[in-house]
């Protein structure tokens, strides 16, 4: 680049100041023809002259009478005043009247003066007696307008020659000049490039970026890349399609929507992911500062979807559950068959009647959670079950409420398990530390809507303003062997449920924010409203 420069910047003067000297010495000689035709027409217009020059006409001059005339002081005043070369007055004959050299005067002059004696001025070069000149004659009128000879005025055309030599030193010492300002500057911006590009050619920026490019939109996370300025300067498609981004690269960091927690973590740097959710996804983001020769160079965030992840946890835990329910009623069932066995070896067989009488219509999964009957929807059905028998594991009592009714088919079974699921583990995470702690759990069905209530004997939310609870990463529980952290599953459940029309808030933050709660147990309350997600039956709709 530097070189280019140079040469560019050479050619360039080369050019412009060739094309000055070229012309040099022809604009010289011109000024100089001006000023010979200027002087010749100062001397001619004196009337001094134009007298003298009358009374001298013909071919019979008289040398001696022209040495000390009028007209030979004169013409020497005027080349000693204008530095010319000759001052010549010669009459309408040709014949010289005044000359730098006495010998010549009364001859012929040397050039023709026909045509300054035509009544024309005449500038030209020629070679007279003194030598190669530009030469300029004007013609001479006496008082009555009658041509009665010309003056003659010649500038060396060696001094020409030297005035177009200083000339060319001074245009050649402007270009040199001019030359080495641009040279220094042209080094001064190679520097300033090498340092933006942090010395890396041209041909290696090219590469570099070609291997950006593919390298970047071949990654299966996203990355996301400010200036020290906070203008996006890389985006991926994975980071687009992770973070909902459609803005272009150059568009400032705080114009692309992003949410507050993923813009803290782009703001400062976060070397530990942190979980974030984005509409209904889940994802890990990180964040580090960018340094080269000192310079800040901006941020750089790692976004790793994280949404799978959680599907697939919550689908092991649906699975634990359910493993931890089959467990408990194989362990029940292994219970009752060892008593009955016990009373009828024994011969009690009343005892072992009014055992059955009381076991009758409550098989295992009953006695696990009351009431779950009137959940005749299959899904729900089963997951109610199943976290009734993890409740019982961590000796925490999950009931249903007197208005439970819901039958019909969901038709986003995701959606009701993903809020359910999260406000049941919330709940069981609040009463767990309690002796007798419990979770009532109120599922209501109003046409295709869904209705959910979760209560637990819990401490209450902490929090100021209750609705902090449902903001990104807000817990009061460790989660250190959690990628990405805790508080997650409010802030996701909440987003399930709006992403659907509907909503998730805090009815009571019970604790000592409610002191007089009307609802059993009195902890927090949370509800949720899921519109859209319930199918009737086909008889419901028939009996409709």
């Amino acid at each position: 680049m530097l070189l280019l420069q140079l040469a560019v910047l050479a050619v360039s003067l080369a050019v412009g100041f060739g094309l000055v000297i070229a012309g040099a010495d022809d604009r010289v000689r011109d000024e100089y023809a001006q000023r010979a035709l200027a002087i010749a027409r100062s001397v001619a217009a004196d009337t001094g002259v134009r007298v003298a020059v009358a009374a001298q006409q013909g071919r019979a001059v008289e040398a001696d009478e022209l040495v000390d005339g009028p007209l030979q002081r004169q013409a020497a005043a005027v080349r000693e005043r204008t530095g010319a070369l000759f001052v010549v007055i010669g009459n309408d004959q040709g014949i010289r009247l005044a000359h730098p050299e006495v010998a010549e005067l009364a001859k012929p002059v040397s050039t023709d003066p026909s045509k300054a004696l035509a009544g024309s001025d005449d500038v030209a070069t020629d070679r007279g007696t003194l030598g190669e000149s530009v030469r300029a004659k004007v013609p001479i009128f006496d008082p009555g307008g009658r041509i009665v000879g010309f003056v003659s005025v010649g500038v060396s055309t060696e001094r020409i020659a030297k005035e177009t030599r200083s000339d060319i030193i001074a245009t050649t010492l402007l270009a040199l000049t001019a030359l080495g300002i641009g040279a220094l500057g042209s080094v001064m911006l190679a520097r300033r490039w090498r340092k933006l590009t942090l010395g890396l050619e041209s041909d290696e920026l090219a590469e570099l970026v070609r291997e950006q490019g593919a390298v970047l939109h071949a990654m299966a996370d996203g990355v996301l890349a400010v200036d020290a300025d906070g203008i996006v300067r890389v985006v991926n498609d994975k980071a687009r399609a992770l973070l909902d981004i459609d803005a272009p690269v150059g568009t400032k960091a705080a114009d692309l929507g992003l949410t507050p927690r993923i813009a803290a973590v782009l703001a400062t740097p976060t070397d530990e992911p942190l979980a974030a959710t984005v509409g209904d996804r889940v994802v890990l983001v990180s964040s580090h500062r960018v340094h080269a020769d000192g310079r800040d160079l901006g941020m750089v965030l790692s976004v790793i979807d994280r949404t799978d992840v959680e599907a697939l946890s919550r689908e092991v835990d649906s699975i634990r559950s359910m493993g931890a329910a089959l467990r408990a009623q194989r362990h029940e069932t292994a219970n009752r068959m060892h008593v009955l066995a016990g009373l009828l070896r024994h011969g009690h067989a009343d005892e072992a009647l009014d055992y059955l009488e009381e076991l009758f219509g409550s098989g295992p999964g009953g006695a696990l959670l009351a009431g779950l009957g009137n959940v005749r929807e299959p899904h729900l059905h089963a997951f109610l079950d199943a976290k009734a028998a993890h409740a019982r594991e961590r000796r925490v009592t999950l009931r249903l409420g007197d208005q439970t009714w819901l039958q019909g088919t969901l038709t986003e079974p995701v959606v009701a398990t993903t809020v359910v699921g999260n406000l049941i583990d919330n709940a069981l995470e609040a009463a767990s530390g309690q002796a007798d702690g419990i979770v009532e759990v109120e599922l209501i069905a109003d046409g295709d809507t869904l209705f959910v209530s979760v209560g637990d004997s819990g401490p209450g939310i902490s929090f100021d303003d209750p609705d902090e609870v449902f903001a990104e990463g807000a817990t009061t529980k460790p989660g250190d062997h959690v990628p990405g952290g805790r508080g997650m599953g409010l802030s996701l459940a909440r987003q399930v449920a709006r992403r659907i029309g509907g909503d998730l808030w805090v009815a009571d933050p019970g604790g000592e924010r409610s002191p007089a709660p009307e609802h059993d147990p009195p902890g927090a309350l949370f509800v949720a409203r899921l519109p859209g997600i319930i199918a009737p039956e086909p008889d419901e709709e028939v009996q409709r």
